[in-house]
């Protein structure tokens, strides 16, 4: 019988070879789109993840140094964007490991040793009488190489390549996370600023104003009610300053540690609330799945579920590796390095499974289901997203109208005090009318203080929400 040519053994293994086991990956709908934002008249649009994608500083639209410079030192500094960076690195070197799986492995050692053989061990098929001692010295080149039948190690590294990706988008999500926290832990803290010097201006015109009814008292003008009701106004608003000045320490805490500083030492100088809420643009970007990067990363980790079921269904298959041995190999370290020394051994090793108990049907259905865990983690990631961007444009909306009725009510208040007031000095009310016209001048005056930091802290919510600026970071403001 004619024997089969080499070549011919060699083809059905390299087609085979090409076969990769296991769905190639698609990505599924994630739900139900909107078609544009709630009373909006942009448009939803579906895209590819781009979250690696650059987003420059984004806090600049705020125009406030120092927060620019808390940013800076945040992501210079930040631990916790620190390890994250290193779960990155992590995830980089388990692809690396992946990849080398479609190379050959190759390797040398070198082994010495000295035997004593049995006396009772079988010799040349006869019975047992004869014990030897001797040394073994070998230096082996082994080289190993499993062909990649059925995609397995391929499938590996197209999973570690989208956990990869995963974790870059999970470093880019970190990022904007502790971005945000810090930029809202600000405009907090500027905003209990502006509630403390607003108070210490106040105090200053209570004061002026108990000292006047004090003269007046002694003028017999005024009376002693007067007196106390002016006195309670001022201690009253005295005693609210310390719990601001509480809620501010532990802000400045706060900001201290996402920028990766000591508390102990750090120190934000006191400073009114300047900036004004940036515009928000008709067209803030709709391509959602473009820019987050949770929802990047929960995609990729669909791509290495996916791939995953490749991995499992390979474990049906047989297994295929190739095998090479060169060396030397003595009984005398003198002789090893002779040319009588030398060996060789070259072969294929094939694994076909036969029975398991089950282990890889299980296996296979563990990771069927992790795909499904990862679908339905990406779809409530997308559905999220659409309550968040919703949420904080009608913050937008509603925090911008609020702001204005707000502060037609404190033109009000002050105009109400001031009638009060004139009508004191004319001695046609008591105190009382003033101080309660002071006290509903003071809360409208905080509130309308607490609502410019709430606008300021919906804008930085609503970049976050959609995954950095709506400004190209070529048009950040500087």
């Amino acid at each position: 019988m004619k024997s089969l040519p080499a070549w011919g053994l060699a083809f059905p293994i390299l087609v085979a070879a090409g076969c990769v086991a296991g769905p190639d990956y698609q990505r599924p709908s994630a739900t139900t789109i909107p078609p544009a934002y709630g009373g909006a008249t942009n448009e939803w649009r579906i895209g590819q993840p781009q979250a690696h994608l650059p987003k420059g500083p984004w806090w600049q639209i705020f125009r406030d140094d120092d927060l620019n410079l808390l940013e800076e030192a945040a992501e210079a500094a930040s631990q916790e964007l620190k390890a994250a960076a290193a779960r990155f690195d992590l995830a980089r070197a388990v692809l690396g490991i992946a990849r080398a799986g479609l190379m050959p492995n190759l390797r040398i050692s070198a082994a010495a040793s000295r035997i004593r053989d049995s006396f009772n061990r079988p010799q040349d098929g006869k019975g047992a009488g004869h014990s030897e001692t001797y040394s073994s010295f070998s230096v082996p080149l082994e080289l190993g190489y499993e062909v990649d039948l059925w995609g397995r190690v391929r499938r590996a590294m197209e999973a570690a390549s989208a956990r990869s990706q995963a974790d870059a988008a999970d470093l880019e999500s970190v990022k904007l996370t502790i971005q945000a926290d810090l930029a809202i832990h600000y405009f907090r803290l500027r905003s209990l600023d502006a509630e403390a010097r607003l108070l210490s201006s106040t105090m200053e015109t209570f004061q002026k104003a108990l000292a006047l009814t004090r003269n007046r008292r002694a003028g017999g003008v005024a009376t002693d009610l007067d007196v106390s009701q002016a006195e309670t106004v001022l201690r009253t608003t005295e005693a609210q300053l310390p719990a601001i000045a509480l809620e501010r320490v532990k802000l400045a805490h706060a900001i201290a540690v996402l920028a990766g500083q000591n508390p102990t030492t750090f120190r934000l100088p006191e400073k009114t609330l300047e900036p004004a809420p940036p515009s928000i643009p008709a067209g803030v970007p709709s391509e959602l799945l473009q820019r987050r990067p949770d929802i990047a990363a929960a995609e990729r980790r669909m791509a290495e579920a996916n791939a995953g079921i490749g991995v499992a269904r390979t474990a049906f298959f047989p297994a295929l590796r190739l095998m090479g041995t060169a060396g030397l190999q003595s009984v005398d370290a003198g002789t090893l390095f002779n040319w009588p020394s030398r060996l060789w051994a070259v072969g294929p090793s094939l694994t076909v499974p036969l029975f398991d108990g089950g282990r890889n049907r299980a296996g296979l259905q563990q990771a069927k289901a992790v795909y499904d865990e990862r679908v339905a983690q990406y779809r409530q990631s997308v559905l999220i997203a659409f309550s968040e961007v919703e949420d904080h444009l009608a913050a937008q909306q509603y925090l911008t109208a609020e702001h204005e009725a707000q502060t037609g009510a404190l033109e009000s208040a002050r105009r109400t005090l001031a009638i009060a007031t004139n009508r004191y000095h004319a001695g046609l009310v008591t105190y009382l009318e003033v101080a309660t016209a002071q006290s509903a001048a003071l809360d409208r005056e905080r509130a309308t203080v607490q609502l410019r930091g709430q606008q300021l802290v919906a804008a930085v919510a609503l970049v976050k929400s959609v995954g950095g600026s709506w400004e190209n970071p070529g048009q950040t403001a500087r």
